[in-house]
């Protein structure tokens, strides 16, 4: 590619739920990481069991204008799905588009805002288990 602004969309991809409601989680998150980063092109993706597929998702990021695509993977830790099964996914998703730039990051891991997350999770908890003794 030339040195021209190459538009960037973004997969945040999760396993994928029989379960509409965590289905309806990622949906959300998506909504709100794209009012949050003024990313224009965000997409939510589910690795199997619901849809979006990667294929449905990557294609309508191609669609809305992406030419590179980075992938997020909404998991805690690194592990097979992080290491072969998206990666597979997203290869054979980008097949059909060869115009396109793709990457896979690591999931959230050790970082340390999660770790201030799951703080105010836990004290948000603990206080309204207290309040209600």
């Amino acid at each position: 590619m030339s040195s021209e602004v190459v538009q960037t969309g973004l997969l945040i991809v999760d396993h994928g739920s029989r379960r509409a409601e965590s289905n309806l989680l990622l949906h959300q998150a998506a909504e709100r990481f794209a009012t949050y980063s003024g990313w224009q092109i965000v997409e939510p993706a589910h690795m199997e069991l619901a849809e979006p597929s990667i294929q449905q998702a990557f294609d309508r990021c191609v669609v809305r204008g992406a030419r590179r695509i980075v992938v997020f993977p909404w998991f805690l830790s690194p592990g097979r799905h992080w290491t072969e099964d998206i990666p597979r996914l997203v290869e054979q998703a980008a097949a059909v588009h060869p115009e396109v730039q793709w990457l896979v990051t690591p999931p959230f891991g050790l970082h340390q805002g999660l770790l201030q997350a799951v703080s105010e999770r836990i004290d948000v908890s603990l206080r309204r288990f207290l309040a209600q003794q």
